[in-house]
């Protein structure tokens, strides 16, 4: 129990930040702030504070739905969601200004800017005379938590892995039990539409309706079929693009309809309680390490979105578009899905039409960029920033530079997937490129030639450093 609980009970109601985190189970903020006194939700969309990077266009789809749908969810607990748009310290003290507010709670986030807000907005409460509390409510272990045996964070993941298997994940946590609406007048609440996130002139969303329903009842309907019908081969169907073989929850995690504790821990009961399962269910379980991994990385790494994490790539000759019209060129045709590689063309047209493509062809067309067309990871991490509906921040950056070889754990940089003997590997019956890239055109490059360039590229820049 937290000491003020019985002293802010008394003095109004309590106000939890949504964030990250647009769910009612499992949400250790929200069910302390319950415990203490009546409840009012308040979600900021925050873009204006220093150093907070913009959502993507798909990314804004998303929240509108899914801020609809926590506003529902929250409604049948008695707690109503206020809206505001603009910078949090600010917003937040006009929010407390009237004297009704008794605490504020929130789960902590791991971005450097994220975090320096979080640090003001403890420092502003406090002078206000009102207790803020913070909640470990994102990651399976905070990242001052998790280290080496040097004190430091992990930069090889089958390290950090074993570590998080010999740790204890909590168990998940309820959601509240219905509450009494608070008494008396709650402060203004933005109409979400004025907030216009969703794209109008022309509206390009109808895939990702189609193929989406965000918030936190469809993604436990997703978890439940999960469990039920895809972990047990996901060992052996997850490379397949053309089956439904992935849990395809990381839109779900990123926003926060899913904890990762509620995935992890329904993935270790199928493991325990079904052996033919097991090794399947592991195995999609250790890629909810990799998001934590990459958090912890980020943590520890705060340049990670711009900045090389092995800083001999910074001498690297990649190209960008502003460079020539042929990077230009090549950029626009990775882009719009034309590189003349079904496979990535593919993955580039379901990236567009639904806002997420599949991992293995994540992988491909991100090598297609940085190694063949030459280009640097930043300009497919931006695009894929704009265009996914599962665009974080850590896992984007950090799997980018592990493409790259700049990052930690990375590939050897002599690893160029070939987007053919991919296809035919993992498409075999080339239903998946049926399906959204039919029309073949040309290949707007040599694959042996480029791979050889790449490699060129790669040993020039390790003679240089060795001079």
């Amino acid at each position: 129990m937290h000491p003020n609980r019985n002293h802010d009970s008394a003095q109004g109601y309590q106000l939890v930040l949504f964030r990250d985190d647009l769910r009612t189970a499992d949400h250790p903020a929200l069910l302390a702030a319950s415990e203490a006194g009546p409840v009012v939700g308040l979600y900021i969309f925050d873009e204006s504070s220093p150093g907070i990077r913009p959502l993507g266009a798909a990314a804004r789809w998303w929240l509108h739905h899914a801020l609809l749908s926590l506003q529902a969810s929250l409604a049948e607990l008695g707690i109503p969601l206020l809206l505001r748009r603009g910078t949090t310290a600010e917003l937040l003290e006009e929010v407390i200004a009237d004297g009704t507010v008794a605490a504020v709670h929130w789960n902590r986030r791991y971005g450097q800017a994220e975090r320096a807000v979080d640090t003001r907005l403890k420092s502003s409460m406090r002078k206000a005379g009102i207790t803020a509390h913070s909640y470990a409510g994102t990651l399976l272990h905070e990242p001052w938590e998790l280290l080496t045996q040097s004190g430091t964070g992990y930069k090889v993941f089958t390290a950090f892995h074993k570590a998080l298997c010999g740790t204890d994940i909590r168990p998940a946590q309820p959601a509240p039990t219905p509450q009494s609406a608070p008494q008396g007048q709650l402060p203004y609440s933005d109409e979400l539409k004025s907030w216009k996130l969703l794209p109008t002139s022309p509206d390009w969303s109808t895939g990702l309706a189609e193929a989406w329903t965000p918030g936190e009842p469809a993604a436990h309907e997703r978890l439940a079929t999960v469990l039920d019908e895809i972990a047990q081969d996901y060992q052996d169907q997850h490379d397949r693009p053309d089956l439904d073989g992935t849990s395809a929850l990381s839109p779900a995690l990123r926003w926060g309809h899913l904890n990762a504790h509620q995935v992890w821990n329904g993935l270790s009961a199928l493991a325990s309680r079904t052996p033919e399962a097991a090794n399947g269910a592991l195995a999609l379980r250790r890629q909810i390490a990799w998001r934590d991994f990459c958090w912890h990385l980020y943590y520890h790494h705060p340049g990670l979105p711009t900045e090389n994490l092995r800083a001999e790539f910074d001498d690297f000759d990649w190209s960008w578009p502003e460079d020539s019209d042929q990077a230009a060129h090549l950029a626009r045709a990775w882009q719009r899905g034309r590189t003349g590689f079904a496979l990535v063309d593919a993955g580039m047209a379901q990236l567009w039409q639904t806002g997420w493509m599949h991992n293995r062809v994540r992988m491909v067309a991100a090598s297609l960029l940085v190694k063949n067309l030459g280009l640097h990871w930043r300009v497919g991490e931006q695009w894929f920033w704009d265009t996914l509906v599962d665009a974080d921040l850590a896992s984007n950056t950090g799997n980018w530079q592990w493409v790259a070889g700049s990052g930690a754990d990375a590939a050897p940089y002599f690893r160029v997937f070939n987007p053919e003997l991919q296809a035919k590997k993992f498409d075999p019956s080339g239903s998946y490129v049926a399906c959204y890239a039919p029309l073949a055109v040309e290949p707007v490059v040599d694959l042996k030639e480029s791979r050889q360039a790449a490699l060129d590229a790669y040993q020039q820049m390790k003679s240089a450093q060795s001079q």
